[in-house]
C-alpha cells in the first residue's frame, strides 16, 4: 500500500493547522461552507465561504481519506462491558414527618 504525499500548504495565507480544521469541519459534519466561515469567525479568524469552498476543492480529498480510514466499519466487534451496582441501604420506606414524635 502506497502513502499519498500529504498536501503542500505552502503559498497559502493562513497556516496549515487553520486550512486543515475548515476542512475537517466541512467534511466530517454537515455544515455549510457559510457555517464553517462563521465557526471560524467566532474563533477569531476571518476567511470568506469561497475560501472554505477552494480549501475544500484542494485538500478535501486527502482530509476525507483520512476521515473514513478513522470511522469504524461494518462487521467492526464491539464489546459491551458488563456492571453491576450493589448497594447496602436498607429500605425504611418514605417518611414524610419528623422521625421523632414530640409527646405533649
Amino acid at each position: 500500500m502506497t502513502m499519498q504525499p500529504s498536501p503542500s500548504y505552502a503559498g497559502h495565507r493562513f497556516p496549515a493547522e487553520i486550512i486543515s480544521h475548515a476542512v475537517w469541519l466541512y467534511f466530517l459534519f454537515p455544515l455549510s461552507l457559510r457555517h464553517v466561515d462563521e465557526i471560524l469567525a467566532a474563533r477569531g479568524i476571518t476567511v470568506s465561504h469561497e475560501t472554505v469552498r477552494q480549501w475544500a476543492l484542494k485538500f478535501g480529498q486527502s482530509i476525507a481519506n483520512q476521515i473514513r480510514r478513522r470511522l469504524p466499519r461494518a462487521g467492526d466487534t464491539w464489546h459491551l462491558d458488563e456492571v453491576a451496582v450493589r448497594s447496602r441501604v436498607r429500605s425504611t420506606g418514605f417518611c414524610n414527618g419528623p422521625s421523632v414524635v414530640n409527646p405533649l
